[in-house]
């Protein structure tokens, strides 16, 4: 199906939202998706690979964290679909979409935790700037949803943040 095949037939969606608002907020949901897979898959990564004297116990917050994320992706998706749009499901989509860089390398684990912080933050400022959309559109759903994450995700990294406080190291 094309875009304008999707236009066409989301156009016929009459629920309180204009055409224009939820193409608008589809999209910046698509950047949330994107950032949050990225980061799931960042997350997912430092869990495999981190080693050093905190090794259990950031292994098992990456995979606390990277499980909440995976849990997330479904949920943003399907708000996508039900504003009558296609979500991205793609790397290659994701990679355009997202403000969150891949890790190449095997970082150390004081360096993974900062690059999770980093991470953790650019997704809470991709879904303010959604929420903003969402809010003004009237969309309570995506507002909602987009609230509880910015909710999860400053929790998160104020949580990876207290690693590296106090000149106390991973």
């Amino acid at each position: 199906m094309t875009l304008r095949q999707e236009s066409t037939m989301s156009s016929n969606i009459n629920i309180g939202i204009s055409t224009e608002d939820r193409a608008n907020i589809a999209n910046a949901l698509s950047r949330v998706l994107a950032d949050s897979y990225m980061l799931y898959l960042k997350t997912h990564n430092f869990h495999w690979n981190v080693t050093g004297p905190m090794f259990q116990t950031l292994h098992i917050m990456f995979m606390e964290q990277y499980t909440e994320l995976w849990n997330a992706l479904d949920n943003i998706a399907e708000r996508i679909r039900a504003l009558g749009h296609f979500a991205p499901g793609t790397y290659a989509r994701f990679v355009e979409l997202s403000s969150i860089k891949e890790e190449a390398g095997v970082p150390n684990a004081q360096e993974m935790i900062r690059q999770l912080v980093d991470g953790q933050e650019a997704l809470i400022r991709t879904v303010r700037e959604a929420f903003k959309i969402a809010d003004e559109a009237n969309d309570q759903p995506s507002a909602g949803m987009l609230s509880d994450r910015m909710e999860i995700h400053e929790k998160n990294a104020w949580m990876l943040r207290s690693f590296l406080e106090n000149g106390q190291s991973a």
